[in-house]
């Protein structure tokens, strides 16, 4: 236990930790556990007990009992009560999912008033196993395959990889005694049915180590949607503009949010190119609805579905109704998310919004030599190079940076980067949206508005720090080359 919370930094030395103690033999091994293991921590403990009030005197039974464990052990307790029952009918609540939410609320109570900077929990690997299973059987994705997490914020929960039944002889070892929770066996519910029938079940007679292989598969999952997430959320910060009624994206964007893919007759054809996209597409739909709402509660595959329709068979001035009161308006080829009553205003505003930090500066090349062109709104300048260009063909390096002179037409602009400037950089057989260059330097979003270009006759043709256009750059040929340096002091 001592090499997992290391391991894993889930508790660090100066650590005040509330341990959630119920009666129960998970919660009581945890506190001893921690007990043992406080000094070499380097942490504080006390205890923090709820009170349901759902079994009556056995639930003040159990408080007693937790109030007397602490009293033993010489630590604080801190210890809460509220009607779970009437809170679930009052708010048309499940009782688990009532409990759930009013006992994790003390527990962010007692955080946010500076008792604890951790509460640790006493869920196990059994508890994990069970979770993954139940939520399989009311239908799942990734993020509920990862089932319960070690650490959210500041709940802790250091037991998830120890076996139910190795706690109780650790217990019984050291003569320590706990509380039976009856309902815990209750096989109307849907979990005591998973922990009393099904895994001794399958454990019998189908896999000794279905618990450890069930744990595996919420950890991969939950690296898996770690990774999810954070691409989808690059994403969404690469390609959303949204003010404080909206949210737009571009459809290109959204349907290849990684960049432009070869042309197809139907939504994500099967075996396509962009049949790979569809899955990144599915969760920056949800990441958009999500920014709309504040979350994706009742948002479900068909609505995904019906977002998709909208950007690929309907036209501008279609609009689809999600939960929420969201609505997703085509706009010629945009998509717009907002609330219902906000649609049209917040529309308005996406389109017609000024750019920040714009500029555009006109540059007349010389023959030869240098022209200097100072940008204010960047505090930098730029020295745009004409060179003679070696014709020998092992005199020169052709890798993008410099451009053939002759190939330039008028009007030669430097300017911030706009949305939708796209071109075909060196060595690529494709145009890219600079959107999609952006992301993959890792250039920020605030950066991204007032990024340098240089357009040539209405095309773009270079952009600060990325190779410059394939159909523009020195070659062989090339007699006079556009070397641009910038001098930021």
């Amino acid at each position: 236990m001592l090499d997992s919370i290391r391991r894993s930094q889930m508790l660090s030395p100066g650590d005040r930790v509330g341990v959630a103690v119920s009666g129960g033999a998970d919660s009581v091994a945890l506190l001893q556990i921690l007990q043992n293991l406080r000094d070499d921590l380097g942490i504080t403990l006390f205890l923090v007990h709820f009170n349901h009030q759902l079994r009556g005197v056995e639930a003040d039974a159990d408080a007693d009992f937790v109030a007397a464990l602490a009293k033993k052990s010489g630590l604080e307790i801190v210890m809460a009560r509220e009607d779970v029952g009437q809170a679930a009918r009052e708010h048309g609540w499940n009782i688990e999912d009532a409990a759930r939410r009013l006992r994790y609320g003390f527990f962010q109570r007692v955080i946010n008033e500076g008792r604890a900077t951790r509460i640790a929990v006493a869920h196990t690997a059994d508890d994990q196993a069970e979770t993954v299973l139940a939520h399989l059987f009311r239908g799942t994705g990734f993020k509920g395959l990862g089932g319960i997490h070690p650490q959210v914020d500041s709940m802790v929960r250091p037991l998830l990889g120890t076996r139910r039944e190795d706690l109780r002889n650790f217990l019984r070892d050291s003569g320590q005694s706990w509380r039976e929770d009856a309902t815990n066996r209750d096989t109307r519910r849907l979990r005591a049915r998973i922990r009393e029938k099904l895994l001794p079940l399958v454990e019998r007679d189908f896999s000794p180590a279905i618990v450890g292989h069930l744990n595996e598969l919420a950890r991969f999952a939950r690296e898996e949607e770690a990774f999810w997430a954070a691409l989808v959320e690059d994403c969404f910060q690469a390609h959303s503009q949204k003010n404080d009624e909206a949210i737009s994206i571009s459809i290109p964007d959204l349907l290849a949010p990684l960049g432009p893919l070869p042309q197809f007759r139907a939504p994500f054809p099967q075996g396509s190119d962009s049949a790979s996209s569809r899955p990144l597409t599915e969760r920056l739909i949800r990441r958009l609805y999500q920014e709309m709402r504040g979350d994706c509660h009742g948002f479900a595959a068909d609505h995904v579905e019906q977002v998709i329709r909208l950007a690929t068979k309907s036209s501008s001035g279609k609009r689809a109704e999600l939960p929420g009161r969201i609505v997703v308006d085509r706009v010629f080829n945009n998509l717009i998310f907002s609330l219902q009553e906000n649609a049209v205003r917040g529309a308005i505003h996406l389109e017609t919004a000024p750019h920040q930090n714009e500029y555009q500066y006109s540059v007349n090349l010389p023959d030869r030599g240098a022209i200097i062109v100072s940008i204010r709104e960047l505090g930098t300048s730029f020295r745009l190079k004409v060179i003679d260009w070696p014709t020998a063909e092992r005199d020169t390096k052709r890798d993008g940076r410099v451009l053939d002179a002759a190939l330039l037409r008028k009007p030669l602009i430097l300017r911030n980067w706009r949305p939708g400037d796209a071109y075909r950089p060196y060595g690529r057989r494709q145009p890219r949206k600079l959107k999609q260059m952006f992301l993959a330097a890792r250039v920020s979003g605030p950066e991204r508005a007032a990024w340098p270009v240089l357009e040539s006759g209405g095309q773009v043709i270079w952009a600060r720090g990325m190779p410059a256009a394939e159909d523009f750059c020195a070659g062989k040929g090339t007699r006079r080359g556009l070397l641009i340096e910038e001098d930021r002091s």
